[in-house]
């Protein structure tokens, strides 16, 4: 302890406050480390949950007694690693999550003896609700949905019929195709009795109106008019050409196009008849023939006249002659038809006028020198070829100014999270897993600082106390050895050294010397000696030790000569 004591006050103040501190350190750190093995990992049990069944979870947790940690404002919640897959299991038993809404679990646990009509038609349209926003949830691009339905009653003796209509709002969580909303459309009609397809409206989260449900429009059709709509789909077809087509070459994802079309919708009809002189044909032919003869004389002696009924006048009609007359009238009427084209022109709705395509495409992806994974453009060359390919796609036309522009640019992927699986509990090295690959290296570096803290803290003040009780008792031997080399050579020997005897006590003298004796021993206390062997000594001696009777001979050689003089006379 006296030798601890002076260890300290050797020391220092600032010294003590810096090992002080650095041992406290170590052991906070110790301590944590510590702590971090033995607590378990968290694990995500479910992610982005709604309020209701965020709630539900954490009940359930609370009764079975598992700890767990809320983040994302509740939506997520974390569990020890090594109990998610049974806890899923067993809320998955207990119908859980079931996305903020209720089934036809809703009739597992209801009293049907004391339930009145209303009630149970209430609960039958809540279940069916329910259910079908379980199912659009299923589809990898919604993140959750609500769905309403009005399923009206026809009144008694009502001729009125009014139909059923279902309103869907869905938080997507990328884009849904026109396709895809009008198999929504589809999916809740085949699920509802009497509901018509385009009697369903969707919205999203940010309000944009997917479909209205108005009745006038196809399913999937969320656009203001139908010439809208047949716009929007000629855009799109172009566009999944192009992406199709390119994405051969340059691989899936890749590629990204957007076409804008201005298009023509008004729709004419046009009549047109064309005559041909030269492609004359006979249709009819008709002839007339008439002949006629005519007598004047018998005409007139015959015919009852004033002049006939005269005296004279019979004589003067005996005497005279008639005149005979003939006539023939031949007539003919040919009729020609003239060859007629009539052609009748209807021009439809949607006429493209103009086409506007942007082309954005991914480079490709190289190895630098250094073997790292680098981002090389397209040359001019393949750009050109990639233009080419659109203007086949869309039937290019310069005449009426189409547009098309490609344009190479990196491609920046945002990754989706998927909540239905831990990315840590995947195999990543020799079948260990994130978690497992962190405990190991929160293990090795908390025995490397274990390591450090026995070799540089430990170990040092351990040598230290040790070698200044070490260094107080070699002192002390030093002592009786000067006393036994004056007793051996008596009195007188004693004496030639100048207050470096000793006692019979083994205590130092008083004198000159024994103040060189203290400091001496005060020096020795604050080294680290080590301790060496001699010939025909027994046990160790510490090279501090030799080293003072060697100076002690140099400073008094006259004594020592005496003193081993004396040692070889007794010993011969």
């Amino acid at each position: 302890m006296n030798g601890l004591s002076q260890l300290l006050q050797s020391l220092g103040t600032v010294r003590i406050a810096i090992l002080g501190s650095v041992a406290i350190g170590l052991i906070a750190l110790i301590m944590f480390m510590a702590t971090r093995i033995g607590s378990s990992d968290y694990a995500l049990l479910y992610g982005n949950l709604e309020p209701e069944d965020s709630g539900s979870v954490v009940g359930k947790l609370d009764a079975l007694s598992v700890p767990y940690k809320l983040s994302a404002n509740g939506r997520d919640i974390m569990i020890p690693s090594d109990q998610v897959a049974k806890l899923r299991l067993s809320m998955a038993q207990e119908g859980l999550p079931n996305g903020g809404s209720v089934g036809y679990e809703i009739f597992d646990n209801s009293d049907a003896f004391g339930t009145t009509a209303f009630v149970q038609n209430v609960n039958l349209v809540r279940a069916l609700e329910g259910e079908l926003s379980r199912t659009i949830r299923a589809l990898n691009s919604v993140s959750s949905a609500r769905v309403h339905l009005v399923l009206p009653k026809r009144q008694v003796f009502s001729r009125e019929k009014r139909e059923a209509t279902a309103s869907i709002i869905i938080k997507l969580k990328g884009r849904l195709l026109d396709d895809q909303i009008a198999a929504v459309q589809h999916l809740v009609a085949a699920a509802v009795p009497t509901l018509a397809v385009n009697r369903i409206s969707i919205v999203d989260s940010k309000g944009n109106l997917l479909a209205r449900g108005d009745g006038k429009e196809r399913p999937g059709n969320g656009y203001g008019s139908q010439t809208e709509f047949m716009r929007a789909t000629h855009e799109a077809r172009l566009r999944e050409q192009i992406e199709a087509l390119l994405e051969k070459s340059l691989g899936k994802g890749n590629v990204r196009a957007q076409v804008s079309a201005v298009m023509n919708f008004d729709q004419k009809t046009i009549k047109s008849e064309t005559y041909d002189p030269d492609g004359q044909v006979v249709r009819s032919t008709q002839i007339v023939e008439e002949t006629s003869s005519s007598n004047d004389g018998s005409d007139e002696a015959g015919g009852v006249t004033v002049a006939n009924n005269l005296p004279e006048a019979q004589a003067g009609a005996e005497g005279g002659i008639g005149a005979q007359n003939e006539a023939n009238r031949l007539e003919e009427t040919i009729n020609y038809e003239i060859s007629k084209t009539i052609t009748t022109e209807i021009r439809e709705a949607g006429l493209v006028q103009r086409l506007t395509v942007a082309v954005l495409v991914n480079g490709r992806a190289a190895i630098d020198a250094e073997g790292k994974a680098t981002y090389e453009p397209l040359g001019d060359e393949a750009l050109d070829q990639v233009g080419r390919l659109v203007k086949s796609a869309i039937g290019f036309n310069e005449d009426r100014g189409d547009v098309v522009e490609v344009v190479n640019m990196p491609f920046v992927e945002i990754a989706v999270p998927d909540f239905e699986s831990d990315p840590s509990e995947e195999p990543i090295f020799l079948g260990f897993n994130k978690q497992d690959l962190f405990k190991m290296g929160e293990m090795g570096v908390l025995a490397i600082v274990a390591i450090l803290a026995l070799l540089l803290v430990v170990r040092p003040l351990l040598n230290r106390a040790l070698s200044a009780d070490a260094a107080g008792n070699a002192l002390a031997g030093a002592g009786g050895a000067v006393g036994a080399l004056g007793g051996v050579g008596g009195i007188g020997a004693t004496a030639a050294l100048p207050g470096g005897g000793v006692d019979a006590s083994g205590n130092a003298l008083e004198g000159p010397a024994g103040g060189q004796s203290a400091a001496l021993q005060s020096e020795t206390l604050t080294e680290l000696d080590e301790m060496i062997d001699l010939a025909q000594v027994e046990g160790q001696v510490k090279t501090s030790a030799l080293k003072k009777v060697g100076e002690i001979v140099e400073k008094h050689p006259d004594e020592a000569v005496a003193i081993l003089r004396n040692w070889l006379y007794h010993e011969k």
